[in-house]
């Protein structure tokens, strides 16, 4: 059975995890994974990885993905469209450019269609960009991410479904034995969305 429990200062804790995830990493004991809410920017969290809250063309404009080309340059941009388009609910990695982090995760939890309309953002994309994200960091062996609230922008939808998506794609990737960082921290910008997401982790 895997549980989230509630810790203090909006810690969230994952527990049941797979002997492989939870108890060793590279050979080294560690302890087990936890999930973070914080209020804060994306582009200065301490992790070792971050989400782009991407588009199926990697086009990096407005809110969080305008935000990490400010900061990191537009080689991360001209990196990722490299690599598109995608479909949505796929993620693809860069690198940071000037940011300090290993990668960047470009997860399209929305897009646009060849005639230019808007492939709104839903729960199960949401869901879908969740896990390709996790399993990028596995596949390069990062310990720690950061997430926005993916889709909640341009896509349109909503903080409450965005987060028990997000929090339901956690879960079930570890339900299935697949690795995971050892942190994942949800990274919002108000009180509004932190709660979106205390109230789908107690749920």
């Amino acid at each position: 059975m895997i549980t989230l429990s509630l810790l203090p200062r909006g810690t969230i804790r994952l527990t049941g995890l797979s002997s492989n995830t939870a108890t060793k990493e590279r050979g080294t004991a560690m302890t087990q994974p936890t999930i973070e809410i914080q209020i804060s920017d994306i582009t200065t969290v301490d992790t070792e990885a971050i989400v782009n809250a991407a588009n199926n063309r990697l086009w990096m404009g407005s809110g969080v993905a305008g935000a990490i080309k400010r900061a990191g340059g537009e080689e991360i941009e001209r990196e990722a469209v490299a690599q598109g388009p995608i479909r949505v609910g796929e993620a693809v990695v860069t690198s940071a450019g000037r940011l300090p982090y290993r990668a960047v995760i470009h997860a399209a939890a929305m897009g646009y269609a060849d005639d230019g309309s808007l492939i709104p953002a839903t729960a199960e994309h949401v869901y879908a960009a969740t896990r390709a994200a996790l399993t990028r960091c596995a596949e390069r062996g990062l310990r720690s991410v950061a997430f926005p609230a993916l889709g909640t922008g341009v896509g349109g939808l909503d903080l409450a479904t965005c987060a028990q998506a997000m929090v339901r794609a956690v879960h079930d990737h570890a339900a299935s034995g697949a690795d995971l960082p050892q942190r994942i921290v949800f990274v919002v910008r108000n009180e509004e969305a932190a709660e979106a997401f205390r109230q789908a982790v107690a749920s």
